[in-house]
């Protein structure tokens, strides 16, 4: 439903059941401007309230948003669109305890590869199962990669089979987390 829709409609622009929703459903993806084209709009006040508010809760109605940022619904609407349609809201999805998912071991793996290798290394990594992070970085090594696996030797086999057999990388170092907290965002 457009913004101008949702404005016109005789309900006072309640969006019909299973739209108005500020996300689409979790794990899809936005699409960003292409490469090469027009740079973002700058954001205002507004816009960081609706990301703020959106981090702490992607399922927010569009409702729930324009009233919590003092806007129309269709404003509210027509901001979300054009903060995906610039990619400054790359997609939507589920926060996980990986632990209670099956996944209980966590661990940062450092990797020093070979020089500019970093597009062959990162296209492989990500094919890894448990794979949730990786990172350029600078410093003592490369690249740092999180990852989540069942148990210790299932994360065993991913860093002797799967990690060390890749010829770009020259090394690895695994860190294993005994205790992990993701910072929700305040909301």
């Amino acid at each position: 439903m457009t913004p101008e829709q949702m404005a016109d409609s005789p309900d006072g622009g309640a969006p019909p059941r299973g739209e108005g929703r500020a996300a689409p459903r979790a794990g899809t993806t936005a699409t960003s401007r292409p490469e090469g084209g027009l740079p973002p709009r700058p954001l205002d006040a507004i816009d960081q309230d609706i990301l703020q508010m959106l981090q702490a809760d992607g399922r927010a109605s569009i409702r729930s948003v324009a009233e919590r940022v003092h806007v129309s619904r269709a404003n509210a609407y027509a901001r979300i669109n054009r903060l995906v349609e610039d990619g400054v809201i790359r997609g939507f999805g589920a926060r996980v305890d990986h632990e209670r998912a099956g996944h209980g071991t966590s661990a940062y793996i450092t990797l020093k590869i070979v020089q500019n290798s970093w597009r062959t290394v990162r296209e492989q990594l990500r094919q890894l199962p448990g794979a949730s992070h990786i990172a350029l970085v600078g410093g003592d090594f490369d690249v740092l990669l999180l990852v989540h696996t069942p148990d210790n030797r299932a994360l065993r086999e991913l860093v002797l089979t799967r990690l060390q057999a890749i010829p770009e990388v020259l090394s690895t170092r695994t860190l294993l987390v005994f205790e992990e907290e993701d910072l929700e965002p305040q909301g």
